[in-house]
């Protein structure tokens, strides 16, 4: 008898195939306090007085400023933990006919994005790579956090409020801009496309400032850093780590205007296209309105989205009267435009 075998689609592992895969190969020994989960943005071990927190995310869209998205992707996860990211190792996989002055390159956006948040770049690996065809980046983060202060994504409450801080898709937006810059600037203009690509800036993709606001201000239960599949998958990967259901108001997400243009030109869902630089923050609702004063007076934009439901609700979006699932992606939108 013959069986059909379905290739997996680009971009992360479906989170039912990961979760299977977790379940039966994850080894934990017991200082590992929080371990590998679908939602949580790292693990957390016990190392005495602190936990040691460590994460992993590689950098595979974009080969322009690589270094600086290893970086900042990576330290971010740490600080939705509530922690401090302290030492980087990256791994570098060059295809061939990489230049020395490409090297260089990299190094040099690596160590200025450590310096920026003080972090030491403390090891990795190096290497041209047969068989790949751009540039690939592997960063390992480790922070530390004091054990109070340990913030895990499935700490979010039925009744919390939910907060978005800046706008969604605004990794995605300089990635477009990166990848169709020439053909983009056809048809909006250099300016237009120079500003796309400086979000990265501008409102930035780091949210170590927005976490470390929120945590001095509220009662924060989970927070989580949306980033491949955009801010739907980190909707759902919230709901699933703390084993709750939610419902946000589709008016009330913020899109940077330049992504809407990009979307509307691609085709694209901003819902669904990869989303670095936001922060989901899930908050006792007597803590929202001094968050939302704190980050205003930080100058980080910030909204209320939504609310954390029973399971039983399940995961819902309303888009003016209507009441709607959220929407599931099975792979990343920008993925649309770069196959």
């Amino acid at each position: 008898m013959n069986f059909e075998v379905t290739a997996i689609p680009v971009g992360k592992l479906p989170s039912d195939m990961l979760a299977r895969m977790l379940r039966a190969y994850a080894s934990l020994d017991k200082r590992v306090i929080v371990g590998p989960s679908i939602g949580e943005d790292a693990a957390a071990i016990d190392f005495g007085d602190r936990f040691l927190l460590v994460t992993t995310d590689p950098i595979t869209f974009v080969a322009e400023d690589i270094g600086t998205y290893t970086v900042r992707i990576n330290a971010n996860d740490i600080a939705t933990m509530g922690g401090r990211p302290l030492w980087l190792l990256a791994s570098i996989l060059l295809p061939q006919g990489s230049t020395s002055d490409l090297v260089d390159q990299i190094f040099r956006q690596l160590s200025l994005a450590c310096a920026e948040i003080g972090v030491s770049l403390c090891g990795g690996h190096t290497e041209i790579t047969p068989g790949i065809d751009r540039v690939i980046v592997t960063g390992a983060m480790i922070g530390e956090v004091n054990k109070e202060g340990l913030i895990a994504t499935s700490g979010a409450k039925v009744g919390d409020d939910v907060l978005l801080t800046k706008a969604i898709a605004i990794e995605g937006t300089s990635i477009i801009a990166r990848k169709r810059g020439k053909e983009l600037e056809a048809i909006f203009g250099s300016d237009f496309v120079q500003k796309c690509k400086a979000s990265i800036e501008h409102p930035g993709i780091s949210i170590l400032k927005d976490a470390e606001i929120a945590v001095r201000h509220g009662d924060i239960h989970a927070m989580h850093d949306p980033t491949e599949g955009g801010l739907a998958a980190g909707l759902f990967e919230l709901a699933i780590a703390a084993n709750v259901g939610l419902i946000v108001d589709d008016e009330h997400i913020p899109v940077l205007p330049e992504c809407r243009i990009l979307c509307s030109h691609y085709g694209l869902d901003p819902l669904g296209l990869i989303a670095s630089g936001s922060l989901l923050i899930s908050t006792n609702p007597r803590d929202t309105e001094k968050i939302l004063e704190a980050m205003s007076a930080n100058g980080i934009p910030v909204a209320k989205i939504g609310k954390i439901m029973p399971k039983e609700k399940g995961m819902k979006i309303k888009k003016h009267e209507d009441i709607l699932a959220l929407p599931v992606f099975k792979r990343d939108e920008i993925t649309k435009i770069l196959d």
